[in-house]
């Protein structure tokens, strides 16, 4: 199946804006929100939840009532996950699970325990299938999660026939967006004309390259900034990265947010002019590959 992931490399580029509507313009698809720490697809696509599962994405140590008390366990624990007392006790927003208490311990009084991370969801939304996650506050198995968000769309897209997953990526370069892209089929990348978002630009390009995915970019916001515009336009002519569209600033985008509407079903909206032209031209690629 054709996987297309929808990644920024900084936050509020309006990636979840753009993967929302293409839930609309396509048919037989699977939608994946991979941003787990902070998910929003399903705030714009009307959904009913059918599943949820646990996400356990690493250990903590946990000290039992054997504990002597020696303290040699929080000398040796480099987060300073430990806690004074009688016995001892782990801060579990501190553990890293390393194991090292463990190791240390005299009485054999520490275990390391399975740490709930996170829940993960399959939603439906107007007959697709939507999967989505939540990771729990200071949890750092982001990219854990991401991949089993995939995983369920993966088998669901299987179980059900789709021939499409529209995975709405995680913001930036680290282990959440780097778990959304590897293995897919194609990334779109979507872009802001300023100074911060041409640097950020640069970086996730930098990794798509090193995960060889082949890759597009849509600039969002065009005609706040034309001079960046013109400047990322030149950039990806100058490196050989195709532009896939340009979506202008359009106030009825807003609108359907607070609607809780992807703005591709508000009627005269100019930025929904512009998805429909970028989905058709994603259809293009898409029976490329299938061909």
């Amino acid at each position: 199946m054709f996987q297309l992931a929808i990644v920024s490399g900084k936050g509020g580029t309006g990636k979840t804006t753009l993967s929302g509507s293409l839930s609309v313009l396509f048919d037989s698809i699977v939608m994946a929100d991979c941003d787990v720490d902070a998910p929003n697809l399903h705030l714009i696509l009307e959904n009913k939840l059918i599943e949820k599962y646990e996400y356990f994405g690493g250990k903590k140590a946990e000290i039992s009532d054997s504990c002597i008390s020696c303290g040699i366990c929080e000398k040796h624990c480099r987060f300073d996950a430990v806690i004074r007392g009688g016995p001892y006790s782990v801060d579990p927003y501190a553990c890293e699970g390393c194991g090292m208490c463990v190791a240390v311990c005299p009485a054999d009084a520490i275990t390391l325990k399975d740490n709930k991370s996170g829940d993960y969801f399959l939603s439906q939304s107007n007959g697709i299938p939507l999967v989505h996650a939540l990771l729990t506050p200071g949890e750092e198995t982001s990219g854990g999660l991401v991949a089993e968000v995939r995983k369920l769309a993966i088998k669901v897209a299987e179980e059900e026939k789709k021939e499409v997953i529209i995975i709405d990526g995680a913001p930036g370069i680290g282990c959440p967006a780097t778990s959304s892209i590897t293995g897919t089929t194609y990334v779109l990348v979507v872009a802001e004309p300023t100074v911060s978002g041409n640097h950020d630009l640069a970086r996730i390009v930098e990794t798509i390259r090193h995960f060889k995915r082949d890759f597009g970019i849509v600039i969002n916001k065009w005609d706040l900034n034309t001079s960046k515009s013109s400047f990322i336009e030149s950039w990806c002519g100058a490196n050989g990265i195709e532009l896939i569209g340009k979506i202008p600033f359009d106030e009825q985008v807003e609108k359907a947010t607070i609607m809780g509407k992807p703005v591709v079903s508000i009627k005269g909206s100019e930025a929904a002019e512009a998805i429909v032209r970028i989905a058709q031209r994603l259809k293009r690629k898409i029976s490329g590959v299938g061909g």
